[in-house]
């Protein structure tokens, strides 16, 4: 039994995603950062959609009643068992009666917390995780609040495992958030899109204090359409990462929480960078490089590469 003493900002049960259901609007709500979740997956000897938290915030904690084991991976943080110090990215003990505390995030703003066994959640549609908006899955459909006790399920002792430094991604402002080209780039001015893109100067956005789960809102120079075209679209399918331009001009890169839009899309984030998107933390400066999808394919595949060396041998 693990009984929240205080759950940060926010707090969740997150899994792989629940997918298949977009055509009735569900959307996947999946993990934001799946390299960091692989990574937890794999120190406590898990493949992978296990059911983990997701948090924001310091001072999250909790309190255990039975001996277990626990890995923190995603945004870099200050964390104690007791009055000691526990490392990130890696597994460590903690015995009955014991108090864990994340003090303080200090790169980074998701982070994610397993255990040595199964989070007993409410799975729907195939999945664990939690769906805000509509108040299903993960615990009782919404985040943790002060007391709340989660069990787990068949709790056993893994081996000690860390994940190498060299394979624990950087997460420090200013952000580079490499794009391909979006679908409705040809809507907007050629001197719009040369700002955007080839900008070397100071980062020319900066995260809005309105960002959240379904997306992220950026300030700075509203982007130009063309005189004449049309500055929406008729509402269809989208994907995480897309950057779409609403009529104010202010980018809005989608994340997980929605299956349409009706906004001109000016780029996609490519695969490689989308599990950044969960650190962006309000009033960090973001920029955009344009590259073109064989390098975007490239790129994947190296970093399908690192997910495989944190895999236990």
């Amino acid at each position: 039994m693990i009984e929240v003493i205080n759950p940060a900002w926010l707090s969740m049960v997150v899994d792989g995603g629940r997918f298949g259901h977009a055509d009735i609007g569900v959307p996947s709500s999946s993990v934001l950062d799946r390299y960091s979740y692989t990574a937890l997956c794999s120190l406590l000897g898990y493949a992978a959609d296990i059911p983990v938290l997701e948090i924001m915030g310091h001072d999250f904690s909790f309190r255990v009643s039975t001996d277990l084991s626990c890995a923190i991976t995603g945004a870099q943080v200050t964390a104690f068992v007791d009055n000691m110090p526990v490392i990130p990215w890696s597994v460590f003990r903690i015995k009955a009666g014991s108090t864990i505390r994340v003090k303080e995030v200090t790169e980074g703003l998701r982070y994610y917390l397993g255990f040595s066994g199964i989070i007993d959640a409410a799975k729907v549609a195939g999945s664990y995780t939690t769906n805000l908006e509509c108040r299903f899955g993960g615990y009782f459909g919404r985040p943790f609040l002060k007391g709340d006790r989660i069990t787990l399920k068949d709790v056993r002792v893994p081996d000690k495992r860390t994940v190498d430094g060299s394979l624990i991604p950087s997460m420090k402002a200013p952000h580079t958030l490499r794009v391909i080209d979006g679908e409705e780039g040809d809507r907007f001015s050629p001197e719009t899109l040369k700002t955007l893109f080839e900008n070397d100067g100071d980062p020319w956005y900066k995260v809005s204090t309105k960002a959240n789960r379904t997306g992220i809102r950026l300030e700075g120079r509203p982007l130009e359409f063309r005189k004449g075209v049309e500055q929406s679209i008729i509402s269809e399918g989208i994907l995480p990462g897309v950057v779409q331009i609403p009529g104010d001009g202010q980018p809005i890169i989608v994340l997980y929480e929605r299956t349409i839009g009706g906004y001109a899309r000016i780029g996609h984030v490519i695969k490689a960078d989308r599990d950044l998107l969960a650190h962006l933390r309000p009033l960090d400066g973001v920029r955009f490089q344009r590259i073109g999808p064989e390098e975007a394919e490239r790129l994947w595949d190296e970093k399908m590469a690192r997910y495989y060396d944190m895999l236990p041998k």
